[in-house]
């Protein structure tokens, strides 16, 4: 799997009340949560991000609540990928479940700079700061992830593995 977009560069303990703020919880539909993702930290947020970006942020993304609407929203938004140097880890798991790619790489983080291009080869870990040539170097997925992510979440893949176990019957 390979990622590239312009980075979208975050701070620390941005938590999910950032990421999609309560008020806007009484829906499930991906499109309206994308239309509301981060308003109350980057009001310009849904209106610069484009198909294929990248989230970067510092230490503790996702934290408060557990709900899997964050994930959903920045992924509906358009984001392919989110670095940072670490994840709450129900987020991280909900990260997953819905198809969203997330990568740990605190060097990664500490370099790139909003606005630059970036690409990820998930498959291989590799973070290119396009814009400056730098490179770095996260943990890849492991493939029982990567199929996850590359299905579009844990659903999708189920829903995969079920429809073809019963055209095999």
């Amino acid at each position: 799997m390979r990622f590239e977009g312009r980075a979208f560069r975050y701070g620390r303990d941005i938590d999910t009340d950032v990421i999609i703020p309560a008020r806007y919880l009484n829906t499930s539909d991906p499109q309206e949560l994308a239309a509301h993702c981060m308003e109350d930290l980057d009001t310009t947020f849904v209106e610069r991000v484009q198909p294929g970006d990248i989230i970067v942020a510092d230490e503790n993304f996702g934290c408060g609540s557990s709900r899997e609407h964050a994930p959903i929203a920045i992924k509906a938004a358009g984001v392919d990928a989110v670095i940072a140097k670490s994840f709450a880890r129900i987020f991280y798991r909900n990260a997953i479940n819905t198809g969203l790619a997330i990568l740990e790489c605190p060097e990664a983080v500490d370099a790139i700079e909003d606005g630059d291009t970036v690409s990820v080869d998930a498959d291989t870990g590799t973070i290119t700061d396009e814009t400056t040539g730098k490179t770095f170097q996260a943990q890849p997925f492991p493939p029982f992830i990567a199929e996850i992510i590359e299905k579009g979440g844990l659903v999708n893949r189920w829903k995969e593995k079920l429809a073809a176990a019963s055209s095999d019957n």
